[in-house]
């Protein structure tokens, strides 16, 4: 079911068919998290995930997207605002519609990763993990620039 939520000329929408993909490839190509990721890696992440697209009218200014199995967890993803629109508080009015969304009410955990956006993510009250201890990870931080994320055949 797709959702959306309006604030004076800003819309919050669910629909992957609004997305435009390049903005999204471009952003996450270029970012801190997903240098060098392969389009085809972020159609496919779309598809798999809750997406959250911001918009002024027809033109996309901000993503986001929910990893997540709708019952006990979520993880928060590839959350940005393009330049231009940032400090107008569209970030947080983006991460606040996100976790009230109607399908991810009463999940046990929320996660997810940032270097500078602590600050954001506070706001809407997630903190540093209580146990890190307990956790552990796999990580691979250069698979899209030294050629581990493999092109998929389009078919």
């Amino acid at each position: 079911m797709i959702h959306e939520w309006s604030r004076g000329e800003y819309t919050i929408s669910t629909d992957r068919a609004r997305l435009d993909l390049n903005l999204v490839h471009q952003f996450l190509a270029g970012s801190y998290w997903a240098e060098g990721i392969p389009a085809s890696v972020v159609r496919r992440s779309i598809e798999h995930s809750l997406v959250f697209g911001l918009y002024r009218g027809a033109q996309q200014l901000g993503f986001a997207r929910v990893i997540t199995d709708y019952a006990t967890f979520a993880y928060l993803a590839d959350v940005f605002v393009v330049e231009g629109a940032r400090g107008a508080g569209l970030g947080t009015w983006l991460i606040e519609v996100i976790i009230k969304h109607p399908e991810l009410q009463g999940l046990r955990r929320w996660m997810l990763a940032t270097r500078d956006a602590h600050g954001l993510y506070r706001k809407v009250g997630f903190s540093e993990l209580s146990r890190p201890e307990r956790f552990m990870e796999r990580h691979f931080p250069d698979i899209y620039t030294r050629g581990g994320a493999a092109e998929i055949k389009e078919g």
